[in-house]
């Protein structure tokens, strides 16, 4: 870019630094133009796209007075106040040092603590008694001596100094350690040669073409600031899927591959399906409110015939079963509620199967929302998702089961799989 063009695409911050560059100082340059630190930064930035400055920034950890740190480097550590207060007051009682001394209670606990770790004072029939010289009071404690060296580089602390370090950062807001950026820069011959220029020349240029600009044509005549459109610019990610919604459509991918069909139905479901047809007794406490999104609504029924199997499966029992052996109540049967489970969609597939002949075998998925009225706690929420799946097959079998089971989860990336029979009545 020749050096004319560069002067024309240069911003206002960064002509309001560039006067500034010939120091080699960036916090100089920060209060020598009157930018604030991101905007100084920013400008910097351009600068080293536009090569007229060589940009480095680098990271380091430095450690820095801390809120109480701040205090006690005017007034003394509490365990220095303490041992001057003492030394002046010797023998005197625990219960008046605490009210006199000027320290709070955690205080005094503290620098009572860390003076007698050090055998300075100890207290004797419930007086504190000094047992240090003279020499050993006016002597500064490691960390007293750390305190006084601070700000410095972490990487610069010397042995004693980190011991030091170790010891306040276990005593609240004392000292904290900050990574802080170190921003170093060199003009370039052409940034050299650009800032012996007169840039003034290039401070009524339009920054931006306004619609207002365009209605009443005062950008005629006017010259517009130049503007690289080969500078790189930020990245922009676009949004993604939610990973609750990435691990749906996965199952539903390996179901798919597996070579199952999926089901689909509604999330308001009535009773029939949710629970009855599921031999789900209508006196279940799992029914109950406490335990179900109920509606206030009811619904049809499902065909004749399969209300009545239902219900001689409930009241008498089919196949060997001797059913629940109560009234079966149709009403139950039709309160509306949110599912519970995705099974529901199992059996209405089932009876599709059935009243359709379909031919077998037959094998269908479902990955879906359920909904339960659980106490709310970092593991249970009101709603879940669940997977489910049937096969029809008369030469199916148990190993079969185990096989789909097995083969779902080790595509969902479980490499270790243990099957333990349990019972859930």
């Amino acid at each position: 870019m020749e050096k004319e063009h560069i002067i024309e695409s240069l911003s206002p911050i960064e002509r309001k630094i560039l006067p500034h560059l010939e120091k080699h100082n960036f916090e100089k340059v920060i209060e020598e133009s009157g930018l604030d630190r991101t905007s100084c930064l920013r400008a910097m930035e351009f600068l080293n796209t536009k090569k007229i400055i060589a940009l480095s920034i680098s990271k380091k950890k430095v450690v820095e007075l801390g809120k109480n740190g701040k205090v006690y480097e005017k007034k003394g550590l509490p365990e220095r106040q303490l041992l001057e207060f003492i030394e002046k007051n010797n023998h005197i009682e625990l219960k008046d040092a605490i009210k006199k001394c000027g320290l709070n209670e955690n205080e005094f606990k503290a620098a009572l603590g860390a003076l007698k770790k050090r055998a300075m004072i100890e207290v004797k029939q419930g007086n504190l008694v000094l047992n240090a010289k003279k020499s050993e009071i006016e002597k500064k404690t490691l960390e007293e001596q750390l305190l006084n060296h601070l700000p410095i580089e972490y990487e610069k602390l010397a042995p004693e100094q980190l011991f030091a370090l170790n010891s306040l950062k276990e005593r609240r807001e004392i000292v904290e350690i900050n990574e802080k950026q170190i921003i170093n820069f060199e003009l370039t011959s052409i940034g050299k040669s650009i800032i012996k220029e007169d840039l003034t020349k290039t401070e009524g240029m339009i920054e931006q073409l306004t619609s207002e600009m365009i209605k009443s044509e005062s950008w005629k005549g006017k010259k517009f600031r130049r503007y690289d459109v080969t500078s790189p610019v930020p990245k922009i990610s676009g949004g993604k899927r939610h990973f609750v919604n990435q691990s749906t459509d996965y199952a539903r991918e390996i179901w798919s591959q597996m070579g199952f069909k999926e089901m689909s139905g509604d999330i308001l479901v009535s009773s029939f399906w949710n629970f009855d047809a599921l031999f789900t007794a209508q006196d279940h406490p799992v029914r109950e409110m406490q335990d179900t999104f109920f509606i206030n609504h009811n619904s049809n029924l499902p065909d004749k015939k399969i209300v009545e199997a239902v219900k001689q499966a409930h009241e008498k029992g089919i196949a060997g079963s001797k059913g629940w052996q109560y009234k079966f109540n149709e009403d139950i049967s039709k309160k509306m509620l949110l599912r519970t489970h995705t099974t529901c969609l199992s059996v209405q597939t089932l009876a599709k199967i059935r009243s359709e002949k379909q031919p077998l075998p037959q094998k269908y998925f479902s990955v879906g929302k359920c909904f339960r009225n659980e106490t709310l706690d970092w593991k249970h929420a009101f709603e879940f998702n669940q997977t489910d799946g049937i096969v029809v097959d008369r030469n199916a079998n148990f190993k079969n089961l185990l096989g789909y089971l097995q083969q779902f989860f080790k595509k969902m990336g479980f490499e270790k799989i243990r099957f333990r029979p349990s019972f859930f009545p």
